[in-house]
């Protein structure tokens, strides 16, 4: 009987000590939402203010001033996608959904694939796909860690667009549902085709009177495509990891709710265990003083 209690006494300690440890696990992974969360409202504003530039230049500038992801034929055309995952365990099947929705998406896509992995989980996913990636990205801890990230992911693009020519961009992440869960989204960010230009060129200006361009009209447009291109990997890369904590926050939730049932079971068995050695105490002393109070 000591042994065993001595057993579930042990198990019990342990149960509260990962308890503990997933509690935290929970706060740290609510106070990342939030920031990650925080970071894309943030952005709302700058990208509007990105998208009114865009609409001045656009009305101003011939469609040969487009320079990057210039539309080209679809045999010549590179494909690029970068596929957003995580570095760490933990988060259910965040990985996975991602993954299989962008091959399913890439699948029926023409021309020569290179798939850019951010996150070593969703590297080792995509390794035996039919478009193993070529490149690996580790993923940011904090918010002041993306811009960075898509610092050096914006040196890759245009490196490689302007050794390859026409090249398509496309976008795969996690991205927050009201629910608090998440679903695979994609973007196709380039070319920047006709249609892009005209729904750009198309936005109403908040005021009567047009500002004017100062200096070069083109400059002008190719920083702003730039800072278009740069907001967009930002939100896509602050949505996936708000969705991964997400992720991480409800594998938290059910495994505090399995502990406690743990817990309750170990302690109720414990109690039970224990009554039942006071029990047998006490019967033990019943019989002897009967036998006492029995002999002559």
């Amino acid at each position: 009987m000591t042994d065993t209690a001595a057993n579930l006494r042990r198990k019990i300690g342990s149960a509260g000590d990962l308890q503990s440890v997933v509690r935290t696990m929970k706060a740290l992974a609510a106070s990342s939402i939030g920031q990650y969360e925080r970071s894309v409202r943030s952005l709302g504003d700058y990208y509007r203010t990105v998208e009114l530039g865009l609409s001045l230049c656009l009305r101003e500038s011939e469609p040969a001033a487009l320079a990057v992801g210039r539309t080209g034929e679809a045999e010549a055309r590179g494909i690029n996608a970068i596929i957003f995952g995580s570095d760490q365990g933990l988060v259910g099947q965040f990985n996975e959904v991602v993954v299989e929705y962008a091959i399913k998406s890439l699948a029926p896509l023409s021309g020569k694939k290179h798939v850019w992995a951010v996150g070593e989980r969703v590297h080792a996913r995509l390794a035996d796909a039919p478009v193993p990636p070529t490149r690996l990205f580790a993923v940011p801890v904090s918010v002041a860690a993306i811009a960075p990230l898509v610092g050096r992911l914006l040196v890759e693009i245009e490196s490689r667009e302007s050794r390859s020519g026409a090249t398509e961009l496309h976008l795969f992440y996690n991205r927050p549902t009201s629910d608090a869960g998440y679903a695979p989204a994609s973007r196709k960010l380039l070319p920047l085709d006709e249609d892009w230009r005209r729904k750009l060129a198309e936005l109403p200006w908040p005021a009567k009177p047009l500002p004017e361009i100062v200096g070069d009209g083109v400059a002008t447009l190719r920083a702003l495509i730039r800072e278009y291109l740069f907001v967009s990997l930002f939100r896509a890369c602050a949505e996936s990891l708000a969705s991964e904590n997400a992720s991480r926050l409800a594998a938290m939730q059910r495994a505090d709710r399995n502990i406690d049932e743990l817990v309750k079971d170990l302690n109720g068995t414990f109690h039970r265990l224990r009554q039942s050695g006071i029990d047998e105490e006490l019967f033990d002393v019943l019989a002897g003083f009967e036998e006492l109070v029995a002999s002559p």
